[in-house]
């Protein structure tokens, strides 16, 4: 499996990244410590996890398999604070305190003494970035973590923290949703990481699952889309909108003799500025499904039909015309 450079660091990750969100909830112990093993045998190595994530449950079992499944030294964690699960919901808070006691919390969890790269997973209106950015530099310069970003920011959110960080340690990753049906970074948080030389780490790289082709028709019973805890996760993608889009996946896809999913991940792999595409099987068998999209090189006419097909409606500022 490829491995790239995220952003300018020295840090090479695999442009493949393998997802959580399931673990202890949809993904038990078994088909865990399975998808961990077989994803490293594959070339892996970026395992992109979360606090938040069955309320610290993925981020326990991701660290019960250190160390027995894996090696800790073969996988790069990723992981993330500032959003806590409370009965009322959740709740976000990216203040120092709040998040070195999050990341505390996962090194604990994970049974390590430091994460690969640790982000700040969603924005906190009531806490300035300067605060955030501070808890963030401590958390590299105390070897808790090696590198540092965020996740689900705005661009200018992305710029301001890249500025507060710009001597030590830097920016190093940006994660945010990206893929054939959802490409609102492209707007302003992708051209600003690529800029300011953060990686991107896409997350739902298939579009909540909506891109491997399996609601065109129903529902399956054991699909996400039919969990009570995260119907409303995928919701949004069925749509008439989106399913024009996997409709020309579809198409895609049969031209090539691959399946959607792969097609969508080649898609993405080749988007400039992405440093690994998350995806999250729920099993072994979903899992050697997408690694198959490793080897497959899209035609560039394929390519810009699906770009053409899934283009993000862009107006003013980032489209200006003068005349």
């Amino acid at each position: 499996m490829e491995h790239r450079r995220l952003g300018r660091t020295g840090l090479q990750v695999s442009w493949l990244g393998l997802g959580t969100m399931t673990w202890s909830r949809d993904t038990d112990e078994h088909d865990a410590r399975e998808l961990l093993r077989d994803f490293v045998d594959a070339g892996g190595t970026l395992v992109d996890t979360s606090a938040s994530y069955a309320e610290g449950g993925a981020e326990a079992l991701l660290g019960s398999l250190l160390g027995g499944a894996v090696a800790r030294r073969d996988v790069t964690i990723v992981t993330k604070g500032g959003v806590r699960r409370t009965a009322d919901g959740a709740v976000v808070d990216a203040s120092r305190g709040a998040l070195l006691d999050a990341l505390d919390g996962s090194l604990d969890r994970l049974g390590t003494d430091h994460v690969d790269v640790w982000l700040v997973q969603t924005p906190d209106p009531r806490t300035p970035l300067e605060e955030t950015a501070s808890a963030l530099r401590l958390a590299v310069s105390s070897g808790r973590a090696r590198y540092v970003g965020l996740s689900n920011h705005a661009g200018w959110q992305v710029a301001r923290a890249a500025s507060l960080l710009e001597a030590d340690p830097g920016l190093a990753a940006v994660e945010a949703e990206y893929s054939l049906l959802q490409r609102g970074v492209e707007r302003e948080a992708l051209p600003a990481a690529e800029n300011l030389g953060a990686g991107l780490l896409a997350w739902s790289a298939l579009g909540r699952g909506v891109l491997t082709g399996k609601y065109r028709r129903t529902v399956p019973a054991d699909s996400r889309a039919a969990s009570a805890h995260l119907a409303g996760f995928v919701q949004p993608y069925l749509t008439r909108p989106a399913a024009a889009v996997v409709e020309a996946l579809v198409t895609a896809a049969d031209g090539l003799d691959r399946t959607p999913a792969e097609v969508a991940l080649a898609w993405l792999r080749d988007r400039v500025g992405v440093a690994s595409a998350l995806v999250g099987p729920r099993t072994p068998v979903q899992l050697h499904q997408l690694l198959a999209a490793d080897d497959l090189e899209l035609p560039r006419e394929l390519a810009t039909a699906l770009d053409d097909v899934s283009a993000p409606t862009l107006g003013y500022p980032e489209r200006l015309t003068v005349g």
